[in-house]
């Protein structure tokens, strides 16, 4: 006979995030990168950076502007140099995401600089989504970095209390937690604005009420929010 288990296997059976245009939550912290997101005639060349912290919304983003615009899309480790001809479609358009990390995948900057050479002589649109600007990237082929400098950028801001607030329920949503009256609201008080960190929270709590077999509450909420914002000591 199989002995009890004092705790509950948890498994992932979180519903995959909603990322349809309907989903997103506009919001001023994302007003200027939605803008120019729902203009790419207005691109120079047509090429658009997108850059925002963790969890900010670059995916999301990024998801429903390829479908509107039938895009291609690909994380920038996956890059390999002899496929940039076939992603540059011509009067196309393509989504890397993650470019942050062409610097330390191998292939991935060659990659990268071909579809910048390709994507604009061919009308294919081309947008990229990073955590930070390409100074930061670690990128080594002079070239690529010069013109990752050069490329037109938008960037997603600081997300103020009601986004916050809305982001957090649609993570519990998606998980399809329900959690108390008044818990987002604790929470928006008490964590840093950091969607990010929203994320990481909402799947610890979602793994917790699992584990124990309890729901929701502030209790769970506010040891998990110490243990992820308190530094080792």
């Amino acid at each position: 006979m199989i002995p009890a288990l004092s705790r509950q296997l948890t498994l992932d059976l979180t519903t995959p995030p909603a990322h349809a245009r309907a989903d997103f939550l506009p919001a001023p912290a994302n007003a200027d990168a939605l803008a120019v997101l729902d203009a790419p005639q207005t691109w120079p060349q047509g090429r658009m950076l997108l850059i925002g912290p963790e969890g900010a919304g670059k995916t999301h983003m990024a998801a429903f502007w390829a479908a509107e615009n039938g895009a291609r899309r690909v994380t920038a480790a996956s890059l390999r140099p002899d496929a940039a001809d076939q992603l540059a479609a011509e009067g196309g358009a393509l989504v890397v995401e993650d470019a942050d990390h062409a610097g330390f995948a191998a292939g991935a900057e060659q990659a990268l600089f071909h579809l910048w050479n390709l994507c604009a002589p061919r009308d294919c649109l081309l947008l990229l989504t990073a955590r930070a600007a390409p100074r930061d990237w670690g990128l080594v082929l002079p070239d690529l970095r010069s013109r990752m400098d050069a490329m037109p950028q938008v960037r997603l801001g600081a997300p103020d209390e009601g986004l916050l607030a809305a982001v957090l329920v649609k993570l519990f949503a998606d998980r399809q937690q329900s959690v108390p009256a008044g818990l987002i609201d604790w929470l928006v008080l008490n964590m840093d604005r950091d969607l990010g960190l929203a994320r990481r929270l909402v799947a610890a709590i979602d793994r917790a009420a699992l584990a124990d077999k309890r729901p929701i509450n502030r209790r769970i909420a506010a040891e998990l929010l110490d243990k992820l914002t308190t530094p080792d000591a």
